[in-house]
């Protein structure tokens, strides 16, 4: 899932980085490393899902496809895309400190693999923060309010691919498992599943304090509570 995501991040940056190719040559510099890091990212964690694979029993399914998911989010304002970036960055460190450094019982490999992509998605995150508000100075008020209903509606497209991945991930651990569950035990899996990639991948992320801060900056009590309503269906 973070290989994934930073197909889009890679590309939204390159984008971005337009807008300092005849002005502020380290911001330039920084973009352009921030690219390099996420397209490092992606064979790293190529890397990792086939050394995974060498040792899991057939029938794992990753569904979603990254250049088509890229395209679909990269049709939103940048303004959007970027409050969705930093979002990821932030859910991302969480990941790692909650999940994974206290965690004794993992490999060394596998730690120093998240220890190393969470440093550098640290500094990605404080590019971000530079980023969306440079780009929010340049929108109307009306541009603005759009952007929050592209920012819901990505969101939404989030969740839809966590709801697929979760039942898929679900149903590969149900027909390994050598035991007979209940319906009611078998909804709980499920429910259970769907409900720690929602923390993982959304509410994580959108409830960070470095995103609520920035996000309290740039946005109006009216379209934060369309934003809350959006995600209060997800709880």
């Amino acid at each position: 899932m973070f290989g994934f995501v930073e197909r889009f991040i890679t590309a939204k940056v390159l984008e971005t980085t337009r807008d300092h190719w005849l002005g502020n040559q380290t911001a330039l510099e920084a973009l352009i490393r921030f690219s390099d890091e996420e397209l490092k990212h992606q064979e790293l964690f190529r890397r990792i899902e086939s050394m995974m694979a060498d040792g899991m029993p057939n029938g794992y399914n990753f569904l979603p496809d990254p250049d088509t998911v890229a395209a679909a989010v990269l049709k939103n304002s940048t303004w959007a895309v970027l409050a969705l970036i930093l979002e990821i960055e932030l859910f991302t460190q969480e990941h790692y400190k909650q999940s994974i450094e206290p965690e004794e019982n993992l490999s060394d490999l596998y730690k120093d693999i998240f220890l190393f992509h969470w440093k550098e998605e640290t500094t990605h995150a404080m590019m971000d923060e530079l980023e969306w508000p440079r780009e929010d100075s340049k929108l109307s008020a009306e541009e603005r309010d759009r952007a929050i209903d592209e920012l819901i509606a990505l969101v939404g497209d989030v969740d839809g691919i966590l709801q697929n991945q979760s039942k898929a991930d679900a149903d590969y651990f149900l027909d390994l498992c050598n035991r007979s569950f209940t319906d009611d035990e078998l909804q709980r899996i499920k429910d259970t599943v769907l409900g720690a990639y929602r923390w993982q991948y959304i509410f994580s992320g959108f409830e960070h304090p470095r995103f609520q801060k920035l996000y309290q900056e740039l946005t109006k009590e009216d379209q934060r509570k369309r934003v809350s309503a959006a995600l209060a269906r997800l709880a």
